[in-house]
């Protein structure tokens, strides 16, 4: 799968100043510097928000990523609780310490 190139925010800005502040046509602007127009598109959006909004954008956009890993963390977990037999009844609440015993268990 191809992952893409990568651009600096500089070249983005750059790129978005040609067809902003210069008056370029996008598809011009995109050929002429070899990048798709819908890149060109999306930096345009991307760059007319205020510092401030792309900021905080960035920021919940790593929570996101911190919260979907943890996620998937929990989930295995269970999920490996789940076939020990630990948990053998839904009704039944979760002990720290049975997961804990568990765990020495299998780590001998």
């Amino acid at each position: 799968m191809k992952t893409g190139n990568r651009f600096s925010d500089a070249f983005k800005q750059d790129a978005v100043a040609q067809v902003v502040d210069r008056g370029y046509a996008v598809k011009e602007v995109a050929a002429r510097l070899g990048i798709s127009t819908k890149s060109l598109y999306t930096w345009k959006a991307e760059f007319s928000k205020p510092d401030k909004v792309r900021r905080e954008d960035g920021a919940l956009s790593a929570e996101l990523r911190r919260v979907k890993a943890e996620l998937a963390r929990v989930t295995e977990e269970r999920d490996i609780l789940n076939r020990s037999g630990i948990r053998k009844r839904s009704s039944e609440s979760f002990s720290p310490r049975s997961a804990a015993a568990y765990f020495a268990r299998e780590s001998r």
